[in-house]
């Protein structure tokens, strides 16, 4: 007869290996499953059609949805970025960040609020350069865009300065407005051009944006801004919920105004305790790694305040500082000359 503690052994080695043999079986299950084929009779994508109001506007001027061409193009571009919820999403968090850039500017020309949802579709409120050279958040062309007194040269381009770039946009859209006496027109003729947007009303006789056969994109394009407008100003009702403790914040900064030649950017920005990106992420409409003032010019250079300026290689330095999140003692609402901190 075995001894007890042998046949101890041998049964906890027993149930120990049934346990192994088990795990490995159903790993072997698991991926076979995977492996199978999914019958799409078993897939279901659920979604649900939309309502919206009959009575849009835009820039105070009523959309004629009555019309089922109009709501049929108005309901395409609402759909669509209903269920594109993850750039929508972005958008709307961007929004948060830069509209309290624009609304002021647009505001002090007396420019519609709804040209902020035209900047919105142009970049996607980022500056991005299109295939064929339009920059900025307005996208504007380069001759264009010094036609309308934003400076340009291989140290600075104005395109990128958001707050000018939307002054330009508002003198545009005030010398098309004179021309066509419709804000809707002049969003057309944003896309389109203003020269092209008057032939096609003089060929076919019209003097609606709704009655012109246009390019696709131009007839597709206030029907967009339509849609963003809708649903950013009830996002919840489109199924897209965004907190405003997580939406993009507007930067915090002060400026240093800039009237003599820089020769280095880096060295500029650690004078300032920033790095190079994160200057350029400010100011990124300085172009090069060096600036040429001209005589009487003066730019304004923006300086991220804390906890903006933090970097990893502070934050690796200040953990467990319960300082390091208080704003600089510089960081006021003043403006600083470049002469003062030097």
């Amino acid at each position: 007869m075995k001894n007890p503690k042998t046949l101890f052994y041998i049964a906890a080695g027993s149930l120990i290996l049934m346990i192994i043999i088990a795990f490995i079986m159903s790993i072997v299950a698991i991926r076979t499953a995977n492996k199978r084929p999914v019958s799409l009779e078993h897939i279901v994508i659920q979604s649900h059609d939309i309502e919206f109001c009959d009575d849009i506007y835009f820039a105070g001027e009523r959309v004629p949805l009555e019309m089922f061409n109009i709501r049929e193009r108005y309901e395409r571009e609402l759909l669509s970025n209903t269920y594109f919820h993850s750039n929508t999403m972005v958008l709307l968090k961007r929004s948060k960040r830069w509209f309290p850039v624009i609304e002021p500017v647009l505001e002090k020309y007396g420019v519609p609020n709804d040209f902020k949802y035209l900047c919105v579709i142009e970049s996607y409120l980022s500056n991005v350069v299109s295939p064929a050279g339009a920059a900025g958040f307005w996208q504007f062309m380069k001759s264009t865009a010094e036609e309308y007194g934003l400076e340009i040269n291989k140290d600075v381009d104005m395109r990128y300065n958001v707050e000018l770039e939307t002054e330009a946009a508002c003198k545009y859209f005030l010398k098309a407005y004179d021309r066509f006496g419709s804000w809707t027109l002049v969003a057309a003729a944003y896309n389109a051009g203003s020269a092209r947007v008057a032939k096609f009303m003089k060929e076919q006789g019209v003097n609606s944006y709704y009655d012109l056969l246009m390019a696709e994109e131009t007839e597709r394009y206030v029907f967009r801004i339509l849609s963003i407008k809708t649903i950013f100003e009830n996002p919840e009702k489109y199924g897209i919920y965004v907190s405003n403790d997580l939406s993009y914040q507007p930067y915090k900064y002060y400026t240093v105004k800039v009237d003599k030649d820089v020769d280095n950017w880096a060295e500029f920005a650690k004078e300032h305790d920033i790095t190079y990106k994160l200057l350029k992420v400010f100011n990124p409409w300085l172009r090069s790694n060096s600036l040429k003032v001209k005589k009487g010019k003066v730019y304004e250079i923006k300086i991220p305040k804390k906890p903006f300026n933090i970097t990893h290689g502070h934050i690796m330095n200040l953990i467990g500082d319960e300082q390091f999140l208080l704003n600089d003692s510089l960081a006021q609402d003043n403006t600083i000359y470049e002469d003062d901190i030097r």
